[in-house]
């Protein structure tokens, strides 16, 4: 006599305000990541993606990351990295560089071209992000908006060795 499977359980559904968060969480995020991205290619010629590499690398000792560092730090895979540090470096605003100690390893290097355009760009970026996002916040909003994202970001990155996240791979 075998056993009949236990019922899934009934699934935690949104509540209706719930699904009102959600769904303007949603259209605000795409919503702000297009913006950001229409402002960097019309302004400086580059997807925000790219602008975020440079400021990894700007802001990195001797401006320079190892290649599986800047995939973690942008959360992004090994192959859309290695794909944008290509065009990054057809551009002359970065160049990779093998690791000594690990003969499978490459730094990305930030070059001064490239800081030079980060230099450029970045006013225009901040204004567009003080624009959409802080000049919109009371400051307290902003305040309670920066303990929000960083309650979910810490619940969505594990710290474990193992983790399965794309940019680990």
């Amino acid at each position: 006599m075998t056993k009949a499977a236990a019922p899934a359980p009934e699934p935690h559904w949104l509540t209706a305000e719930e699904q009102r968060i959600w769904r303007s969480y949603l259209h605000a995020t795409t919503l702000l990541e297009d913006h950001m991205d229409r402002q960097l290619q019309r302004d400086a010629g580059m997807p925000h993606v790219y602008y975020g590499l440079l400021v990894k690398l700007a802001e990195s000792p001797h401006n320079r990351l190892r290649m599986t560092e800047l995939a973690r730090d942008a959360k992004i895979t090994r192959s859309r990295l290695s794909h944008a540090v290509a065009r990054l470096e057809k551009n002359g605003w970065v160049r990779r560089e093998d690791c000594p100690s690990d003969k499978r390893g490459q730094f990305a290097v930030l070059t001064g071209e490239g800081l030079d355009v980060l230099r450029s760009a970045a006013p225009g970026h901040v204004a567009a992000v003080r624009n959409a996002l802080f000049d919109r916040l009371t400051p307290e909003q902003q305040k309670s908006l920066g303990e929000i994202m960083q309650i979910v970001a810490e619940g969505l990155q594990p710290n474990e060795a193992g983790a399965d996240l794309p940019w680990l791979r």
